[in-house]
C-alpha cells in the first residue's frame, strides 16, 4: 500500500512539474504586450504635466494641470490653468493636445500655445468632477 501511495505521489509531482512551463507560458503570453525597447520617438508625460505654457512672445499664460488620454490610448487634450494667484481664482480650460508646441530651451522642455492669456481666460471653463472622474464644463 505504501509503494502505491509513493507511486501516486511521484506520478502527481511529475504531472505538476510537466504542466508548470505551460502554465507559466500562458501567464506571460496574455494580452499584455511587454517591450524590450522604448520607441525613440516616445515622449514622457512629465514633459507636459505641471509645466508652464507660454504664448508666442514668451509671456507665461498658464500651467498644464492635466493630460487627457482618449480611449484609444492617445493623448487628445490638456487642461490649462490660467489666471489666479497660487491656484486661487484660476480657471481651467481644455486645449487640443496638438495645439501645444514642445521645444527645448536651456535643456528644459518649453511649451507654447499660439494664443493669448486673455483668449484662454475667455474660453469655456472646466472643473474636475471626482465622482465622475472626468472634467466637466463649468456652468455659468
Amino acid at each position: 500500500m505504501k509503494s502505491l501511495a509513493k507511486g501516486f505521489i511521484v506520478l502527481s509531482a511529475g504531472a505538476l512539474l510537466m504542466s508548470a512551463p505551460a502554465f507559466a507560458q500562458s501567464m506571460s503570453s496574455g494580452h499584455t504586450q511587454l517591450m524590450t525597447t522604448v520607441p525613440s520617438s516616445s515622449l514622457t508625460v512629465t514633459d507636459w504635466y505641471k509645466q508652464p505654457v507660454y504664448d508666442p512672445s514668451n509671456a507665461k499664460i498658464g500651467d498644464i494641470n492635466d493630460v487627457l488620454v482618449g480611449s484609444n490610448g492617445e493623448i487628445n487634450a490638456v487642461i490649462v490653468g490660467v489666471g489666479g494667484f497660487l491656484g486661487a481664482g484660476e480657471k481651467d480650460v481644455a486645449v487640443n493636445f496638438n495645439s501645444v508646441k514642445k521645444t527645448m530651451k536651456d535643456n528644459k522642455t518649453y511649451l507654447t500655445l499660439d494664443t493669448t492669456k486673455d483668449a484662454l481666460k475667455n474660453a469655456p471653463g472646466f472643473k474636475y468632477d471626482s465622482d465622475k472622474t472626468s472634467w466637466v464644463p463649468v456652468k455659468d
